[in-house]
C-alpha cells in the first residue's frame, strides 16, 4: 500500500519534565500517514518519554499534539481513553499479555472492552492471528509461548481494532537478534499493508532500519533525523 503523505500527528514545542529533570525540551515532529518513525538516542534522553506524550498517556508541560485534527491537550480523560482505545495499537517491551490468558483470548480483549460480541471478537481476533502468521495453536496459553511468539501475538492485538497508528515501545528488546528481526518483519509488513502508521522506539539501528525515517533524540531534544530508503521490505 502506498503511503498517503498527509500529516497524522503533529507535535509543537514539547516540552515534559519530571521534578527538576527535562525530559523533553521543546521537540517538534510531524509523522504521516502510513509512515514508519522510529525513534532512537542513548537511555535517558527522552525516548519513551515522547511515545507517550504522542499517544496522549503523558500530559505536556507546553506544547500541544494534534492528532488527525484532534488536539490531545484539549480532551478530557475519557476522551482519550477512547481514543486511545478506538484508533492506537501499542506494543511494549514485554507485551504485557495476560499469561493465564489464550493467544485468541488476549488479542479478543481490546474488543472485548469495546463491547463486540463474543463471536465477533473471537472470530476477528482469530483472522488477525492468521494474518501475522502466528503458528502455534491459538488456544494456547500465553505462558506456554516463546517470546516471539507473545510479541506476535501483542501485535495482533495492537493490530485488531484496525488502528491508525501503532505505538511501540523496545517491542524487540527482550528477544535475541534472530527473533528480534522476524516480529520486525510481522509488525513493519502489517502496518505497511493496514496503512497504519507505526511510531518505535528502539536502541538498535537494526530495528529502526525497518522505519520510513529515524529521529535522534538527545536532552530531549531533536538531534538528527535522516530518511531510510524506502526501509527494509
Amino acid at each position: 500500500m502506498s503511503m498517503d503523505s498527509s500529516p497524522l500527528i503533529v507535535a509543537r514545542r514539547l516540552s515534559k519534565s519530571y521534578r527538576t529533570a527535562s525530559a523533553l525540551a521543546g521537540v517538534d515532529l510531524t509523522i504521516s500517514r502510513g509512515e514508519a518513525v522510529a525513534i532512537m538516542g542513548p537511555s535517558g534522553a527522552g525516548k519513551s518519554t515522547l511515545l507517550l506524550v504522542l499517544a496522549g498517556i503523558v500530559p505536556v508541560d507546553h506544547g500541544s499534539v494534534v492528532f488527525d485534527g484532534l488536539a490531545l491537550h484539549e480532551m478530557h480523560d475519557s476522551e482519550l481513553s477512547s481514543l486511545r482505545r478506538e484508533r492506537f495499537g501499542f506494543v511494549f517491551l514485554q507485551g504485557n499479555l495476560i499469561p493465564e490468558l489464550t493467544a485468541v483470548e488476549n488479542v479478543a480483549m481490546p474488543l472485548l472492552v469495546d463491547k463486540h460480541s463474543r463471536r465477533d471478537a473471537f472470530e476477528k481476533a482469530a483472522r488477525q492471528l492468521d494474518i501475522i502468521g502466528f503458528r502455534p495453536d491459538k488456544n494456547v496459553r500465553c505462558h506456554y509461548l516463546s517470546g516471539g511468539e507473545m510479541q506476535l501475538v501483542a501485535i495482533a492485538r495492537a493490530m485488531v481494532n484496525e488502528p491508525a497508528v501503532i505505538f511501540a515501545d523496545e517491542p524487540t528488546g527482550a528477544l535475541d537478534q534472530a527473533t528480534g528481526q522476524e516480529v520486525m518483519q510481522v509488525l513493519s509488513a502489517t502496518t505497511r499493508k493496514r496503512g497504519a502508521a507505526l511510531v518505535l522506539v528502539t536502541h538498535d539501528p537494526n530495528v529502526a532500519n525497518w522505519c520510513d525515517r529515524i529521529i535522534e533524540i538527545r536532552d530531549g531534544m531533536m538531534h538528527a533525523e535522516h530518511h531510510v530508503r524506502g526501509g527494509q521490505q
